[in-house]
């Protein structure tokens, strides 16, 4: 699109959404939220992006591949599946880490499995969203 209203407004925009998606993505095991949503949320953002400025821009905005993006947020989630399994858990089964403390309300902050699982949901959805965004603009 030829468009510099568009182009200089999508930046913006961009930039608003994808923050918004890591709100999301942060939010997830309390509230609603979460890697799917967040993902989803950072997809529209580089959609935005690639009609503004196109496929081939958008591509080199992200640095990574898409499919390397969902590989690796593959990769991720696993990991988070695996921690449960050798700690002598169930897979997947939630573990936290208090740092600070030895409890919820002690605790400084926590470091725990369901995030990082999150965070590989997140990624997925954004490199697979992404993907197949891009395969069919570039198509046409």
């Amino acid at each position: 699109m030829n468009s510099i209203i568009f182009t200089a407004g999508a930046r913006l925009l961009v930039a608003l959404v994808f923050v918004f998606s890591l709100f999301m993505l942060l939010r997830g095991h309390h509230l609603p939220g979460g890697g799917f949503i967040g993902g989803l949320l950072g997809a529209v953002a580089f959609i935005i992006y690639s009609l503004a400025c196109g496929p081939e821009e958008t591509r080199r905005a992200l640095r990574v591949s898409p499919e390397g993006i969902a590989v690796i947020g593959l990769g991720i989630a696993l990991l988070a599946g695996l921690v449960s399994f050798f700690m002598g858990d169930p897979f997947f089964t939630g573990q936290w880490y208090w740092v600070g403390g030895d409890s919820y309300e002690t605790a400084a902050f926590s470091i725990n499995s369901v995030l990082v699982f999150d965070i590989g949901v997140y990624l997925v959805v954004l490199g697979g969203i992404l993907s197949l965004t891009f395969a069919f603009e570039e198509e046409t």
